[in-house]
């Protein structure tokens, strides 16, 4: 296993639409246990195979209270929504140290391959379901501050780029 890089915000490779995984072998068994352990190492709750410049449907969440409860989603899709939406503070290992609200909605389901092939359906609530959409949100080339108001996103793009350079130098 090997820690990857995790893209930040703006970058634009986090934009790219990820393609679906053709056929779930030794690599993306690889990729996903790699994502795994970047995850866990950057203490998040789940990780986007976009976000560490890998452009395939792959996500692995973990928001049990051990984190020792992974999932993998393969090639996941949405198949249906509550009509229920809340409104969730965010966060994001691609925009770190920024959190805001983002409707989501309360309930979803989840169709998806396992990290073996396998087909799984989750019905998703409470901080499972937000994880799911957001992650998902990544999948299709977007990024939860996209949700927010275009000053709002600036001032946050200031931020992430000020900080890159302080990192860079």
């Amino acid at each position: 296993m090997a820690l990857l890089s995790i893209l930040c915000f703006p970058d634009p490779r986090l934009h790219k639409l990820a393609k679906p995984v053709a056929d779930v072998d030794a690599r993306v068994r690889r990729l996903v246990a790699d994502m795994l352990e970047t995850m866990y190492a950057a203490k998040g709750i789940g990780l986007a195979a976009t976000q560490v410049d890998v452009h395939e449907r792959v996500i692995v969440i973990d928001v049990s209270d051990e984190r020792d409860q992974p999932q993998v989603f393969i090639n996941p899709q949405l198949v249906w929504t509550s009509e229920q939406t809340h409104l969730n503070e965010e966060g994001c290992l691609s925009v770190p140290g920024i959190y805001d609200g983002v409707q989501r909605f309360d309930a979803v389901t989840v169709k998806a391959l396992d990290v073996d092939g396998g087909e799984r359906v989750v019905e998703a609530t409470d901080l499972l379901s937000v994880c799911l959409q957001h992650e998902m949100d990544h999948l299709l080339g977007k990024v939860f501050v996209e949700y927010l108001s275009p000053l709002k996103r600036s001032r946050i793009k200031k931020k992430m780029l000020k900080a890159q350079r302080e990192d860079a130098s």
